[in-house]
């Protein structure tokens, strides 16, 4: 076991677990990772193997079939995930996000339906707020669906959407006028929909096109699409919660999960990022004594494992602070800021300790460099979680009087 980012008070059962997915990790992620990264392959093998080990249903309550597992040993179990291949972490981010906001905020009947399937990972779970003209601007959104009866028909078109052709339930965000009068503020006219598809691309069911996967930089394996809704119908009874208007707080809520595990993935591939690199600083030879022994090295080293136990330390306060019941928007803003610049940083300097090797594709240090700039953009951007921070704070310390 390694020495960095150790979690202590953790349950008998807690270890196990962990012991269980950093077993799968080391033999069944690490040595493909990079071979399917290379050719965008879907790791449909590792998926089935996450299926059998129950991961699909951590953290759905035992009564729907799930292990109702806390956000901390999720998040713990993403941190060794995303240290074999970032991608397998966000192939069951989404469908735990979903699981989440349909346990916190569906209807009993919605509950039933979907809850038990997603623990056996039969129905897997994407989300989608973004859309091609904004990012993080939430409140701007155009999608929109107008009722028609005992439906709703949805049109617009989503952005990435990361498991939009393997999923089969997406949660879409879109703007619902209906019983809000003109003037309410825009988060209050957003409703939640439960859409349900089959997976694949081209038109999954009328109405709705996943066109196929966007070509991106790193972060391969998994699929990341957009979604075209045009005409498409959906039963009233798929309101996330019945109730419309309430979509953006639903949202909102997943994506502090979400946060809490962009920060744990970070603080995964920085690890696995140092220990490439302390790795390879004692291999390798110049000047007739290994790098590790030259001064410069062993301060990058010593700055790379700083950084990954820092980082490490506020992602478990994050997700404890959720588990406990309180509001963690503060805490999951940080851990996310902190986690994804320190993995940037602890990459990069992993990737300099390989010198020229470092830019070719047999190392693994190579697909790193790629994957870790996604993290500083996904669940709302570097800037976007200042701005969070900046205002919660304000709030925590009002000038009285």
């Amino acid at each position: 076991m390694a020495r960095l980012a150790q979690t202590a008070g953790l349950t008998d059962v807690q270890q196990e677990i962990l012991k269980t997915v950093r077993e799968f990790v080391d033999k069944e992620i690490i040595p493909v990772a990079t071979a399917l990264e290379h050719k965008d392959e879907y790791p449909q093998q590792i998926v089935d193997g996450l299926k059998e080990l129950g991961l699909f249903g951590l953290m759905i309550p035992e009564e729907y079939g799930g292990l109702g597992e806390s956000l901390l040993t999720y998040a713990l179990c993403v941190e060794e995930i995303a240290r074999g291949w970032m991608s397998v972490s966000g192939i069951i981010n989404t469908h735990f996000i979903v699981a989440y906001m349909l346990k916190q905020h569906g209807t009993q009947e919605q509950k039933d339906h979907f809850l038990p399937r997603m623990a056996l990972g039969e129905v897997r779970g994407a989300f989608s707020m973004s859309e091609p003209g904004l990012g993080s601007d939430v409140s701007a959104i155009t999608s929109k669906a107008v009722k028609d009866g005992d439906e709703y028909v949805l049109n617009g078109q989503k952005m990435w959407l990361t498991n939009g052709g393997s999923s089969t339930l997406v949660a879409v965000l879109v703007r619902s006028d209906e019983g809000h009068p003109e003037g309410t503020a825009p988060h209050k006219s957003m409703t939640t929909f439960l859409v349900e598809k089959e997976p694949g691309f081209g038109e999954v069911r009328p109405g709705l096109t996943i066109p196929g996967k966007i070509d991106k930089m790193g972060y391969k394996g998994v699929d990341t699409t957009e979604l075209i809704m045009d005409g498409l119908r959906i039963p009233a009874n798929r309101v996330l919660g019945g109730v419309t208007g309430r979509g953006f707080y639903q949202m909102m809520d997943g994506v502090e999960v979400g946060r809490v595990n962009v920060a744990a993935r970070g603080c995964g591939v920085a690890q696995r990022a140092f220990e490439l690199g302390v790795s390879y600083a004692q291999q390798r030879h110049t000047f007739g004594k290994p790098i590790a022994q030259h001064q410069a090295i062993q301060f990058k080293l010593a700055e790379m494992a700083t950084k990954v136990e820092a980082a490490h330390a506020m992602m478990v306060n994050a997700a404890r602070k959720k588990d406990s019941g309180e509001r963690n928007d503060l805490e999951a803003g940080m851990a996310k800021y902190l986690a994804s610049e320190y993995c940037k940083e602890v990459v990069e300097d992993a990737f300099r300790i390989h010198g020229g090797y470092g830019f070719s594709k047999e190392y693994e240090i190579e697909r790193l460099y790629r994957e870790a700039p996604m993290l500083l953009i996904g669940e709302g951007t570097a800037e976007i979680q200042k701005m969070i921070i900046g205002r919660r704070l304000l709030e925590e310390y009002k000038l009285q009087g």
